[in-house]
């Protein structure tokens, strides 16, 4: 039987092999640098917001573990072509996911596929893993002049 649990596996080594919206970004005009000092994850966004406020385009690129890697690729996909006041909303409830209590269900309507990196709060040290390119992520769209930590 397939469980959640092979799902995770499944979903987090498709995307450390093959990140989708790997690599830079030129033009952009927003972008940050994110480092994990636990791990050293680091990964540096780029982001194209409209005039109407929504992501054109994002990419990433950096070196980090898998669950690293497979959160910022999962992430742009969601994000692309979604309005930064959706991408707080999603934020915030990738957040709660990440650190909610481990029988708290996912909300499945709200984060669609991220929904299957729920597995990483059973491993509380991989938490910040998942969530640098989200911290990384409100960074650019903030202008922000330091890299985005998880610390």
């Amino acid at each position: 039987m397939f469980s959640l649990g092979d799902l995770y596996q499944e979903v987090i080594i498709d995307h450390t092999k093959s990140p989708r919206n790997f690599g830079t970004l030129d033009p952009c005009n927003h972008d940050a640098e994110g480092f994990n000092p636990l791990c050293g994850d680091q990964l540096h966004i780029y982001v194209q917001v409209d005039a109407q406020n929504t992501i054109e385009d994002i990419k990433f690129e950096g070196q980090g573990c898998s669950i690293s890697t497979a959160s910022a690729s999962l992430m742009t996909q969601a994000i692309k072509g979604k309005s930064v006041a959706d991408f707080k909303q999603l934020f915030a409830s990738f957040h709660h996911m990440a650190t909610a209590d481990l029988d708290e269900k996912p909300d499945e309507e709200a984060l669609g596929k991220l929904a299957v990196l729920a597995g990483v709060k059973e491993f509380p040290s991989r938490i910040k893993c998942a969530t640098l390119c989200w911290h990384t992520l409100k960074s650019a769209l903030e202008d922000a002049a330091e890299p985005a930590k998880t610390e």
